[in-house]
């Protein structure tokens, strides 16, 4: 999973940013299609939407890429819940995602490069945070976390493919 959300083509995608935000993190996390170079969507992290993907697929473990792209954010949005006609939801509106509307927390942001972490120690606190608060709502633990592009910047948890 993405530390942010993205999309290809058209359809529902309640946490899309349409602004200089998701301009932002487009061109920072090169969101651009590798064979027809069209931009991709960008959107803040949808929670409920990673917590549903979790249970219907039965994941045991979450690979976060894309860390650093969040990096110098004063802020970060996360998407905990959506307004329905019944009230605020924790679920993802699976039935109804055209008018879901996304109801956001902030969440401190960072500016400290992260490429050299080699530990979740070795993150700023921010950055931690974010990583926990993923765990804690998708109710899954992270096994991997990247913290830039080359394959070295990786931070191994837990070794995903260890018996």
């Amino acid at each position: 999973m993405k530390a942010y959300c993205t999309r290809v083509g058209g359809g529902p995608f309640p946490t899309e940013l349409t602004d200089d935000m998701g301009d932002r993190l487009r061109k920072r996390g090169d969101e651009f299609g590798s064979v027809t170079g069209r931009p991709r969507r960008t959107g803040w992290l949808d929670l409920p939407a990673l917590r549903y993907a979790v249970r219907v697929n039965g994941l045991d473990g979450l690979a976060l890429t894309k860390l650093d792209v969040l990096t110098g954010l004063d802020a970060l949005q996360v998407c905990v819940g959506y307004e329905t006609p019944g009230g605020v939801s924790p679920d993802f509106p699976i039935d109804d995602a055209v008018h879901a509307k996304p109801v956001y927390e902030a969440m401190r942001g960072w500016t400290e490069e992260l490429g050299g972490a080699r530990s979740l120690s070795a993150l700023p606190e921010a950055a931690r945070a974010y990583v926990r608060r993923i765990e804690q709502e998708a109710g899954c633990p992270v096994v991997l976390v990247s913290v830039g592009s080359r394959r070295d910047e990786t931070i191994v948890l837990k070794d995903p493919f260890a018996v």
